[in-house]
Parts: structure tokens; sequence; C-alpha cells
């Protein structure tokens, strides 16, 4: 790992290498998208027998084969099945809670003016689930239980498949687990890479199109998804994952080193950096680093050690203001507060993907047990949002009625002005409609009055 004084983090930040994918990726998937979308399920299984590790004939997978992988999960390692089906209940009561605080209204603005929001859940939702060098049997539940709390009508899990034609049993397994009673809502394809993100969004002969598709994956999944945002919605383009440590008061070396290590060992491009209050801080960290290093086996180790030599970094910071200075332009992916007074740094720590506050709260918790969703903003995305939550799957939708009233007449009258101003005459006459229609209400109820009253005198 790099130490740096925080005096020369802007100039070490404005250096380090874009996210952005290069143009050989973009063309090949361009080349993907446009053969799924002319030839459907036969270029998905070509670009799976060039790229994944079998091409199956039948892309769709029966829910009795995850089944039957949930069982031989109980049986092979049940202590692994019951860490799963704790970490589900976790992330339902948390994606519970979470959809709680969407909630529909209709307020009367003014009178007869009322405005509202519905939340309408999508109606097909996809959670790709990668299964490269680590199949993220996490990620399924990530993905599929805050779909399933959402509401969707139906959800599908895409995974690519192994030798056997099949995602991996554990993937299966976990999606089963994150369906709980709803597993008739859930639909199973063993596809992978951008010709699955491709047959999601367009539709095949055998893959529904899906409103909308979560979950992380590698550059050429991140590509697709790219591209196709407009054809289906997504939940955000995920590049190298990455973890900051700030620290403040004393350092447990010991404790921050085995975080960093758990980020780099992701991938090569993975970022592990670290805010410290002084240089002894920093060496000592590093030294601790180093350390617990050469103790993991591999291929943890070699990929960590990648990591750490590309983009490994300690800053050290001379003040609370710096430091946050720093983490906020940084907007990291995980943000480890390592600190006994969390309530003074809050007020100034504004962009993060997700917070671990005090030294117990591992960021491996909310990878995989704490509730709280691991699919997070990336590469300084968190800058403008947050991570996977019920939201990605659920449409805020507004609602407008109304009634006669003064406060009906003063909008109708200002949307008449200002589509008029607009030069927008079709608009201007929209709205004066609306006042025309009143006027012959009132005319037409003033006459039907006036002749109930002569027959009643008739009458008398």
């Amino acid at each position: 790992m790099r130490i740096i004084d925080a005096a020369d983090f802007d100039a070490y930040w404005k250096n380090e290498k874009s996210a952005s994918c290069d143009s050989q990726t973009a063309a090949l998937v361009s080349e993907i998208i446009e053969a799924v979308r002319n030839n459907g399920d036969t270029a998905v299984r070509d670009y799976a027998a060039r790229f994944d590790r079998a091409s199956p004939e039948n892309l769709e997978i029966p829910l009795e084969t995850a089944r039957a992988a949930r069982e031989e999960l109980s049986r092979s390692d049940p202590e692994l099945a019951d860490a799963l089906e704790l970490s589900a209940g976790h992330l339902r009561r948390f994606a519970a809670l979470q959809l709680a605080q969407l909630a529909g209204f209709e307020t009367e603005i003014e009178e007869g003016l009322f405005a509202g929001q519905r939340i309408i859940p999508v109606e097909r939702a996809a959670v790709y689930v990668p299964a490269g060098r680590f199949p993220l049997v996490s990620s399924a539940l990530m993905g599929l239980v805050p779909a399933f709390a959402a509401g969707a009508d139906e959800i599908l899990l895409v995974s690519p498949p192994l030798e056997d034609g099949l995602p991996c049993g554990r993937i299966l397994a976990a999606a089963v687990i994150a369906a709980g009673e709803e597993l008739t809502r859930l639909r199973i394809f063993a596809m992978g890479g951008a010709q699955a993100v491709a047959a999601l969004a367009l539709g095949t002969q055998s893959v529904p199109r899906a409103s909308v598709i979560a979950g992380p994956g590698n550059r050429y999944v991140a590509e697709a998804k790219r591209s196709l945002f407009g054809e289906t919605g997504i939940d955000f383009i995920a590049g190298p994952t990455d973890v900051l440590i700030l620290v403040d008061g004393e350092l447990d070396g010991e404790l921050a080193a085995a975080d960093l290590l758990a980020q780099a060992e992701h991938d090569p491009d993975a970022r592990a950096r670290a805010l410290l209050a002084s240089d002894r801080d920093a060496e000592t960290l590093c030294a601790a680093v180093e350390r617990r290093l050469a103790l993991l086996g591999e291929p943890s180790r070699r990929t960590a050690r990648a990591s750490l030599d590309s983009g490994g970094l300690a800053v050290v910071y001379r003040s609370r203001e710096e430091a946050a200075r720093i983490a906020n332009l940084i907007a990291p992916e995980h943000l480890e507060l390592h600190t006994e007074n969390a309530a003074e740094w809050l007020p100034l720590l504004k962009n993060y993907g997700s917070l671990f506050i005090g030294k117990l709260a591992a960021e491996v918790l909310g990878d995989y047990s704490a509730g709280i969703n691991h699919t997070l903003p990336t590469s300084g995305s968190a800058r403008f949002t947050g991570g996977l939550s019920v939201r990605h799957f659920l449409k805020i939708v507004t609602t407008l009625r109304c009634n006669p009233g003064a406060g009906f007449e003063k909008a109708r009258r200002a949307a008449e002005l200002i589509g008029r101003a607009e030069g927008l005459a079709a608009h201007a006459e929209s709205a004066a409609s609306r006042a025309a229609e009143l006027i012959g209400r009132a005319e037409g109820l003033a006459a039907r009055a006036e002749s109930a009253a002569s027959r009643a005198a008739g009458l008398r």
C-alpha cells in the first residue's frame, strides 16, 4: 500500500485511471446486442458456446431443479443453508421496512385540485447473479429478496451455466431460499454475460422481456446494461468494488487490515483505502496488511496483492474537515467509520454507498448477513445514488383529479397563460376548454332548474 499526505491527495486522485468502458469491450457488446435482437435464443446459445462453460439447449431451468438443489444443500452443508436462511430473513425484514416508508396518497393542493402518488411494482424484475471466478451465492439473496418484497408479478433469476448446463447449485438453492413461500413467481434461466442482459432487455423466443435488470457483473455485463438502459430499466452500472476506512482515535490495525484485504481479494481492480490521523498509524496499518496478506491462501493472496500494488492507499489527514472532504470526493462504495465519536462525523460525510459505524460493523456483515444490501454504487456514483433496494423494483407514479373549485380555476388559468407564453396554442386551448365546459355545465344546470320551476308553477 502507498502512503501519502492529504495535501497530495488531489494530485493523486486526478491521475487515477478512469473506470469507463474500453472501445473493444463496447464494440463486442454492441455486436452481441444486435445479434440477440435479430436472432434471439440462437444468438444467446452461440455466444454461450464462445464464452460460457456450456450452451444449454433449454435456457429456462425447471423450478424442480432449484428445489432439488435446495434439498441437496441442506444435506451436504446444513450450516451454509442455515446461514443463507438467516441472511434472507434479515434482508426480508429490512426490505419490508423500506417498503413501508413508501406510501401512496392523495391530497387537495387547493380547492378542486387533488394531487397524489401511487406505488406500483414493476411487472417483471430480473436479477443477474455472476458465477465467474466465484459463484456469488449471496448476490442471489441481495437481488431477489427486494424484488419479492416489492411485489413484482414475475421475477427472473439469470446466472451463467456451468459444465452441466445449469447455474451453480448453491445459487439455485439461494434463489429458493430468497423466494420463500412465493417460489411460483420465480423463473430461472441459465445465461450469462452481455447476451443474457440483451435477452432480458429485448426478449427472445424463450426469455420474456424484463422491466428492470439488477445485479452485478463483469465489464461486459456492465456495458450491456449501460447500452440497453432505456429499453429496460437498470439499477446502476457496477464498476470495481472499493472500501474506505476512516480512522479517528485509537487504531486497531488488525481489524482495519482484515477489512482492507477482504475488499482487495475481490479483484485486481478493487480499491482498498484508508484515512488515518498520523504517519505512525499509516505505517502500522500497512505493516498489518502485509502481515495478514502473507497468511492468505491462494488465489486470494495473489489477487489482493495485485489490488494493493495497483491502488492500495493510506492517506494521512490533519483535520476532520480535511478527512471528510477526501471521503466525499472518493464517494466510496463502502465507508467504514472506526471512531468512538460517530455523531461528530456523520454531518460531514455525504457520499457513500453504505456506512459502517464503529469497529465492530465490518463491511463483510453488509456483504452477507446483516440485512442491508451489498449491491452498491461504485466508481464514485455514490455522489448521486444509493444501493439496491425495493425502490428499484417499484414505480412511484403521480395522479391528478379535479373538481370545480377556486383552486382548480386558478391552476387552469395558469396553465392557459403558460401555454400561450410558450407558443403552444393547443396546450392553452386545452386548458381554456375546461373553463368553457364548466360554463356550459353551469348554464345547463340553470336551464334545467328554470324548466323545473316552470313545470312546478304550471302544476299549481
